[in-house]
């Protein structure tokens, strides 16, 4: 039986992943940072993590030997606002929290799977990535960050020839606590269609996934716009 351990697993995408690899007899172990809302999940073992913790690689390694191992890490955890006046408090969260936290909890389970051989690891990162989005520069800059992230990752893995996957899931907009507010988003997806296209994505053990095909259009016209034109679109 295959192991999983998905951080972020209290609300929207995470919580809904954590559900569908529960329903396909994995062992589940979740962890976020609102614990009573992880004791409702039926996972196998839960555990208190705030990835801009110094102490949350630790905490993630206690529930990896709680659950007696890892083979699959799913990273959801993540915040992001709109933010036209670029208040420094919602940038320096964002940082703290999408890069921050992210390079610290995907190097700890990157660390661990060097050492056992093995292992995947997947993150929800997004298309905001593609290009450098004005409504919310930190957050499209983190995202950016992170898909190169992963990218340098699994070439560093390749060069070291361990077998280590990565899947890189780009979501559009989801209608999710994350989105919630007075704007409207466009091209909304449910979390639940989200969820199965990412399972599916893992068990293909596919590189990239843009979710969905509206979303692989748009962004393949977003690398196109030449910066001179970009720079100058209304967002």
């Amino acid at each position: 039986m295959s192991k999983a351990i998905i951080v972020g697993a209290s609300s929207g995408i995470g919580l809904e992943v954590a559900r569908l690899f529960i329903q396909r007899g994995w062992t589940v172990g979740v962890a976020a940072r609102r614990l009573d809302l992880l004791q409702t999940i039926g996972a196998a073992d839960v555990e208190q993590i705030d990835v801009t913790s110094a102490d949350a690689p630790d905490k993630l390694m206690q529930l990896v030997e709680r659950l007696g191992g890892m083979d699959l890490f799913f990273y959801a955890s993540g915040i992001g606002k709109q933010n036209r006046e670029l208040t420094p408090d919602i940038e320096l969260a964002t940082v703290e929290t999408n890069g921050l936290g992210f390079t610290r909890m995907i190097g700890c389970a990157y660390r661990y799977f060097a050492q056992q051989g093995r292992g995947h690891i997947a993150a929800i990162t997004s298309i905001a990535g593609t290009k450098g989005l004005g409504p919310a520069p930190a957050y499209s800059a983190t995202k950016a960050m992170q898909n190169v992230y992963l990218q340098a990752l699994e070439q560093q893995a390749n060069a070291r020839k361990l077998d280590i996957r990565f899947t890189d899931i780009r979501p559009g907009f989801v209608d999710t606590a994350l989105l919630s507010g007075t704007f409207h988003y466009p091209m909304m997806l449910k979390p639940q269609a989200v969820a199965r296209e990412i399972v599916s994505a893992i068990e293909h053990h596919k590189h990239i996934r843009v979710i969905d095909w509206k979303y692989r259009i748009l962004t393949a016209v977003w690398r196109r716009i030449p910066r001179c034109i970009w720079r100058r679109i209304k967002l």
